[in-house]
């Protein structure tokens, strides 16, 4: 294998890369053959901060992306696909490195609601994956000159159907290559379900699993239930993250596994393990996290979460640099790369991160092997208990909000690329296609407005919910049961307060 960088901001570097043999192995332990290693660069002084909350900077010393960026590694040339509440155009999200998608949230018919972020979470997450002011030396993510692409399925409540999640997916997949200077390699996903379906054939597992064929790496939060993993993260092809206890120092020698932190059981643990309590990241004033959580703010521009998501996150930027470094990269060696570059925490089987390493190191080569995933299973136990409903109906059975949808009718268009023709996805028009320039103060993907049609006035195509109408007002977050369902489906997302004073999403 050769892995080349001939990008005209840096000298060219071709390494060629040997290995004896590839390496195959089993999908729930990923062991890979290590490559050979040069020394490890020295490492930036460890220290203490205020352990109410880590600053990016020092997440960045953490995971040594500060001495990835010194050597001039920083995502450039990587698209992010971030499934999300989508991203508003606050301060270091305004630099030009992110761009809107289609919105496929019930919000989306709303006007003054359409692409922005009204729960404040995707907002979080991004700008911990890519943010960056326009004034040097200001707010900087993991991956600040990679390019972030938002799209929106969460609403205000964070409601959402597993399926308009998996719709999000097939459009990341079939339109990966629409920028060509920032092809998407990662796609982050902190969304999970409690579905018990075995992952060969859940469909959100499939399409996750269509991702990865496709050359995508998808990283997912593990949750955080502190017990099972959730749905897909328990899928073995993706990069499920767990969340790490910093413990107000720099040294990861000292991290813990956070409390929260869904571990599963062996064979199925988290991969990578990496800082995601009391991380400060960007605040949206107004959106219901803001609201509802004042006094995890710090100051005007920031607000402070901890999870598996902004851990999530973490790892999502790590793997735009590894890429940057070494762009050939398949996802199965990146995953490999990055589980190799530190050490375990305790005796979890998850890694952490040091890209200082891994920026230094030839890469771990290896290939997994094992079952695909069907995607023939029921859509409902996908769903497991993470349910909408509209005006007190439960979006239930095998249906997407449109009306009745066969998983394995999906499942085949999903896999070869026919899911999405134009703006409608399984033959229901979801958003727009025409061309156009900015929206919400953010440019479209590569150049496109992709949230043109309307679904106002459509009537619900089941019986089940005969005569109800969408009106941009009347969706709940509540389970049948009355648990609140944002709660869990975004890993666990009710940015409860922590017991060191940090809000949990």
């Amino acid at each position: 294998m050769t892995v080349r960088r001939a990008r005209g901001r840096r000298n060219a570097v071709a390494v060629a890369v040997t290995a004896a043999a590839t390496v195959a192995t089993a999908l729930t332990g990923l062991t890979p053959a290590q490559a050979a290693s040069p020394a490890r660069a020295a490492s930036v002084a460890d220290y203490s901060f205020n352990a109410a909350g880590a600053t990016l900077t020092d997440v960045r010393r953490i995971t040594r992306t500060d001495v990835a960026a010194q050597r001039g590694y920083t995502g450039q040339g990587i698209g992010i696909a971030l499934i999300d509440t989508g991203v508003a155009p606050v301060e270091g999200l305004t630099s030009g490195n992110v761009a809107n998608g289609p919105d496929l949230s019930f919000e989306s018919q709303v006007a003054n609601l359409r692409w922005r972020d009204s729960y404040g979470h995707g907002t979080h997450l991004a700008g911990i994956i890519a943010g960056r002011d326009s004034a040097r030396g200001g707010f900087t993510g993991m991956a600040p000159d990679a390019k972030l692409l938002s799209l929106k399925v969460g609403a205000a409540n964070g409601a959402v159907d597993v399926t308009q999640v998996i719709a999000a997916i097939d459009w990341v997949v079939e339109h990966r290559n629409d920028d060509p200077r920032n092809p998407i390699r990662v796609l982050n996903l902190s969304y999970g379900t409690d579905g018990v379906l075995s992952w060969q054939k859940n469909p959100l597992s499939h399409a996750v699993q269509n991702a990865y064929r496709a050359g995508i790496a998808v990283v997912v939060a593990s949750g955080n239930t502190g017990g099972a993993i959730t749905n897909p993260a328990y899928d073995p092809y993706v990069i499920t993250v767990g969340a790490t206890d910093p413990l107000g120092t720099t040294s990861p020698a000292d991290d813990q596994v956070a409390s929260f932190t869904s571990m599963g059981t062996a064979p199925r643990v988290p991969d990578l393990l990496v800082p995601g309590r009391s991380v400060v990241s960007l605040r949206v004033p107004g959106s219901m996290v803001d609201a509802t959580n004042p006094s995890a703010r710090v100051g005007e521009r920031y607000f402070v979460g901890s999870g598996t998501s902004q851990a999530a996150a973490v790892a999502t930027g790590a793997a735009a640099v590894l890429l940057d470094r070494y762009p050939a990269l398949t996802p199965d060696s990146l995953k490999c790369s990055l589980r190799q570059s530190g050490p375990s925490v305790g005796t979890s089987g998850g890694k952490m991160i040091d890209l200082d390493r891994a920026t230094a190191s030839l890469p771990t080569l290896c290939r997994a092997v094992g079952p695909r995933s069907t995607g023939t299973g029921s859509i409902q136990a996908a769903r497991g208990t993470s349910i909408v409903s509209l005006n007190g109906v439960p979006l239930t059975g095998e249906r997407d909000i449109f009306g009745p949808l066969k998983s394995s009718t999906w499942a085949v268009a999903s896999k070869t690329g026919r899911a999405w023709r134009g703006g409608s996805w399984m033959g229901r028009p979801m958003t727009g296609t025409h061309w156009e320039g900015t929206q919400y103060g953010q440019a479209n993907w590569a150049g496109r407005s992709w949230s043109g049609t309307n679904w106002a006035g459509r009537s619900w195509s089941d019986l089940a919910w005969a005569g109800a109408t969408w009106n941009g007002r009347a969706w709940s977050n509540n389970l049948v049961d009355g648990v609140p369902w944002s709660g869990r489906a975004w890993s666990g997302a009710a940015w409860q307060h922590g017991t060191n004073g940090a809000w949990k999403n």
